[in-house]
């Protein structure tokens, strides 16, 4: 009985040993996780645009409106009522030129004539070269409407115009504008496209075989 006594104890303290041994490698090699991160919601400004704000419209340039306004009152009933008026072409170009006495001013389409041209030299010069020619370039104000081809085309049409407006001013100016060759209409256009050229002239690439 004493033997089968000791055997029970000596059976369980192995036991609670085993137990012991089984629960401290788990307890020690436990994962801790690190808590959860909810990220959180980013919250953006809200935006407002009201009726005011969204319908903005850029005024006009004052001075565009001050120059319509010259012209208009310099010239009542438009272009086609004034005296002294030329009509000049260039290519795909038609400018009609007003005189009238003033101090040089140079408007092409209610703009300065250097910004129009955008301040290139050559055009400038295309111009002013009648009123150099006969020494008015600072005796007659120029207004002009021009369309039509591009700036240097419109440039040449100007300059034919004033010369055939100057005309009407006195005839004696004819010589000195004809020695100029400023009453000559240049008729060179751009020559037309032919059929199998990719160009009026220029033949595609030629292969032997």
């Amino acid at each position: 009985m004493a033997a089968s006594l000791s055997s029970l104890t000596s059976s369980f303290s192995s036991l609670s040993f085993s137990s012991h041994i089984s629960q401290r490698p788990h307890s020690s090699h436990a994962l801790t996780l690190p808590p959860s991160r909810v990220p959180k919601p980013t919250t953006f400004p809200s935006l407002t645009v009201s009726a005011s704000s969204a319908a903005v419209v850029s005024p006009a340039d004052p001075e565009t409106v001050d120059l319509r306004r010259l012209v208009k009152s310099r010239l009542p009933g438009g272009f086609a009522a004034q005296t002294i008026i030329g009509t000049g072409r260039r290519k795909s170009a038609i400018a009609r030129v007003v005189l009238q006495e003033g101090t040089g001013k140079f408007i092409i389409n209610y703009r300065d004539a250097k910004e129009y041209l955008q301040g290139n030299p050559l055009w400038l010069q295309y111009i002013r070269f009648p009123l150099v020619t006969l020494g008015y370039e600072n005796s007659y104000d120029v207004f002009v409407k021009a369309e039509g081809g591009g700036l240097s085309g419109q440039a040449q049409a100007i300059s034919l115009g004033v010369a055939r407006a100057l005309l009407k001013v006195s005839e004696d100016h004819r010589q000195p504008l004809r020695q100029e060759g400023l009453l000559t209409r240049d008729s060179r256009v751009v020559e037309r496209k032919k059929p199998g050229l990719k160009k009026a002239r220029k033949a595609p690439q030629y292969s032997k075989r």
